[in-house]
């Protein structure tokens, strides 16, 4: 699919996924760069969202810096799953939700503004599907960008995690984080109607976003990238079951292992879920992605760690972060 799209289109998707330019005209920049005219960038990205190759153009928020954030899972039996699916779906804090190859089969990330708002919308779903739900907060990040080139041959290593600084954020920050999540309005000057709507000076707003990206507060600022629907189908979430002393070592080399686009420690519920490293799969193909685990459980890091692989079947949500409790 990403191979058949216009040069511009490709282009769009693969180089602009982060380090949006932070300037009154960022569409216009990206033109620039493209060869194209401003309203052309901007008809692209509209129709690119418009057929659901992209969620927005906008920002991603590292986990539990402005909000809390947790990854959860519940074992549904099969005839229950589009029913359980819809409850997950309707909380509206549940920003991601897939059906994945496991009896622990249905995964979803749920956000909120604070940690009682998102314990009180675990409880709500466990309560009104009448299953339990596996409550997997991050312990430690790796990589959790996500950004990653589309061009086989640009393709690298992700980014490490950068170390994040939350007394960076203000008060008035919110408004502007939950905007970036939901995505920047397509116009010629995004950041002046943002700023409108919050009655903030444009150049106030492109700063603050300036200094949170640069306080490792935002991920990256971009184009994000709906990555099944542009071809990258064989997408595996891939666990692994390692003792405390080695998951540093393991989880810096999976980070820098090219194929391996997230990595990270997670809590693990001991007898239920003894998986403490997590690590992503983005591919094409079974094939290719059973290639990029194969160099995986290669690496001497992750010398005899049990793992398993939990391939993903069925994404049944994708959306922003809630990170302002009236944004719900």
């Amino acid at each position: 699919m990403f191979d058949r799209l216009d040069p511009s289109d490709r282009r769009l998707l693969d180089e602009f996924q982060r380090d949006l330019p932070l300037v009154p005209r960022p569409f216009a920049e990206i033109g620039a760069a493209l060869g194209i005219a401003e309203a052309e960038v901007l008809h692209r990205l509209d129709s690119l969202r418009a057929r659901g190759m992209i969620a927005r153009v906008g920002a991603t928020v590292r986990p539990n810096t402005a909000g809390a954030s947790t990854l959860a899972a519940m074992a549904v039996p099969e005839a229950r799953i589009e029913e359980v699916a819809g409850i997950v779906g309707a909380e509206p804090g549940v920003n991601h939700s897939y059906l994945r190859e496991d009896d622990w089969n249905l995964w979803f990330v749920a956000t909120a503004p604070d940690t009682a708002a998102l314990a009180a919308a675990l409880h709500r779903i466990a309560s009104t599907a009448g299953l339990r739900v596996l409550d997997l907060r991050l312990v430690r990040p790796f990589n959790i960008d996500l950004g990653f080139r589309l061009d086989a041959e640009a393709r690298d290593a992700m980014p490490e995690a950068r170390a994040a600084r939350p007394a960076v954020l203000e008060p008035a920050d919110r408004p502007i984080l939950q905007t970036l999540t939901e995505g920047l309005p397509l116009v010629a000057r995004p950041f002046a109607a943002i700023a409108a709507r919050l009655d903030r000076p444009e150049a106030e707003v492109i700063a603050r976003i300036a200094a949170l990206s640069g306080a490792g507060i935002l991920t990256r600022v971009g184009v994000i990238v709906r990555h099944r629907a542009i071809g990258w189908a064989a997408n595996a979430m891939v666990v692994w079951d390692l003792p405390d002393d080695r998951i540093e070592a393991a989880g810096r080399a999976l980070a820098r292992l090219c194929g391996v686009t997230l990595c990270y420690q997670r809590r693990t519920v001991p007898g239920l879920w003894d998986f403490p490293l997590y690590s992503m799969i983005h591919a094409r193909s079974r094939t290719e992605a059973d290639g990029i685990l194969a160099e995986a459980a290669a690496l001497p890091e992750l010398a005899g760690a049990r793992h398993r692989a939990l391939f993903s079947l069925c994404c049944f949500k994708q959306t922003g972060a809630l990170l302002k409790a009236d944004a719900a």
